[in-house]
């Protein structure tokens, strides 16, 4: 082998070589974050990517049961998830989230004091808020002409195959034990028997349990009332103005969703960058904007329409809420309500 061609070889390692360290120098860190479907500006990633340079991925859950098997088993090592209110409750008592260094999060300031050191996470050490709401029925005017003031209108047969309920355990069980008068918290093991066979009697006049699709449903007309929840509601009313929300007089649950880290989290400083991205004044006005949910961000409630500030879906007064609860979670009987939701999607 001459001289040259040993000086060229040596050459083309020492580039390929180069050009191997430069693309690892270059690589982005990653953001693992996990949230309910349809629950962001996608414009909002795309931003928060291009202003930290980072990569975001981003998956989505349907519910609070699947978001916590997910992290619980920790296939997946996410960064930042949205729980709500009781699943944080668990979550922190079973150690499967990090406490956030509110020192990084100074846009905290921004969040309304209500809707701070709430019970299931006295003193925000482990969650922010994003957003607030309540649960009800939505009903299309043209289909149901009688007044929906009840969640006892559910169970009329009148309404057979025209009935959507949430594919959630925890917001259908509740909804009966509303109806007969009990807690949504209920610990007494007759009142839930109850509920099952209320949901049991129930079930050959729902036509669906759905989740996200929900929406496409209620505003295509395909059925006359569902159980949703208010943010879903306002985007829906938005499409259809022949739907209407109400929230029963037996009561209903006042909900919180959170930003929390969970422990297997490989990158909290910047997790921690994204909750203060996320409660930037602006940016909570997008995200409220977009999926017509409540804010607890004042600040960004000074950015927003008037049509979505006086709304009474998004924002009742307190007299218009009538009665409510907070979940909690029931750790203590997760079983049954596991053994009941099994029995009533097993029948046909």
């Amino acid at each position: 082998m001459t001289r040259n061609i040993k000086i060229l070889i040596i050459v083309s390692l020492i580039l390929t070589i180069s050009v191997l360290l430069i693309g690892c120098g270059n690589k982005k860190p990653v953001l693992n974050v996990y949230n309910w479907g349809d629950y962001i500006d996608p414009s909002v990633i795309r931003d928060f990517e291009k202003e930290f340079n980072v990569k975001v991925n981003y998956n989505t859950f349907a519910t609070n049961e699947d978001m916590y098997v997910s992290i619980k088993k920790g296939g997946t090592s996410y960064d930042v998830a949205f729980p709500s209110d009781y699943m944080i409750e668990r979550m922190i008592n079973e150690g499967l989230l990090e406490k956030i260094d509110k020192e990084n999060i100074p846009n905290i300031k921004y969040i309304e004091d209500r809707f701070l050191n709430l019970e299931f996470d006295p003193n925000n050490d482990y969650s922010v808020p994003y957003m607030w709401g309540t649960f009800g029925i939505i009903y299309n005017k043209n289909m149901v002409l009688e007044e929906v003031d009840s969640w006892n209108i559910l169970w009329d047969e009148k309404y057979k195959d025209q009935i959507l309920m949430l594919d959630s355990q925890r917001d259908s069980i509740a909804v009966a034990l509303k109806k007969l008068g009990y807690s949504m918290n209920s610990r007494n093991i007759d009142e839930l028997e109850e509920a099952k066979e209320e949901l049991i009697k129930q079930k050959p006049l729902v036509y669906a349990y759905v989740g996200d699709e929900v929406k496409d449903m209620m505003i295509g007309e395909e059925a006359a009332l569902a159980v949703v929840w208010s943010g879903d509601a306002v985007a829906m009313i938005r499409e259809n103005d022949n739907l209407e929300y109400v929230i029963p007089r037996e009561g209903t649950n006042l909900w919180f969703d959170s930003m929390v880290i969970p422990k297997n989290s490989k990158n909290k400083e910047l997790a921690e960058q994204f909750i203060n991205f996320m409660n930037r004044p602006e940016i909570a006005a997008r995200n409220t904007d977009y999926i017509g949910y409540s804010t607890p961000n004042y600040k960004a409630m000074e950015l927003l329409p008037e049509d979505i500030i006086n709304s009474k879906v998004a924002y009742p007064t307190d007299e218009e809420i009538g009665d409510v609860e907070i979940f909690k979670d029931p750790k203590d009987i997760i079983k049954v309500y596991d053994e009941i939701w099994l029995e009533i999607k097993a029948q046909r």
